[in-house]
């Protein structure tokens, strides 16, 4: 069983930054992709950055992308959302999640486990 918690999260004014981190239990972390996700209140979960297994290949969604940096510690069985420039339009609960697949992908049905989430609010 894998588990993924998130932390990081917090209140933030625009233009300000956050590093978002995801702890990952288990030892298949480096096996597979994963990804950051984001749930606005109201709106449905959209697909944010993900990365590679190996680190070296990243996606992200178009409105963040320039002021996100997506990474990964395998040995330390984390990854991390670097959050700069941030707007209000980005508040939101960010999710991390892990791929079945060992290249990153943007629909969530190729993410099998979740975090529960960590709030990020951004005041303007």
């Amino acid at each position: 069983q894998v588990q993924l918690v998130e932390s990081g999260g917090g209140l933030v004014q625009a233009g300000g930054s956050l590093r978002l981190s995801c702890a990952a239990s288990g030892r298949t972390f480096s096996r597979y992709a994963m990804g950051w996700f984001r749930q606005a209140p109201g709106k449905e979960r959209e697909f944010v950055a993900a990365i590679s297994w190996s680190g070296t290949t990243a996606l992200y969604a178009d409105s963040v992308q320039g002021r996100f940096t997506i990474s990964r510690d395998n040995a330390k069985n984390t990854m991390y959302l670097q959050m700069t420039t941030l707007q209000p339009d980005d508040t939101a609960v960010y999710y991390c999640a892990r791929s079945r697949y060992g290249s990153g992908t943007y629909s969530l049905r190729d993410y099998d486990y979740w975090g529960q989430g960590t709030q990020v609010t951004v005041s303007s």
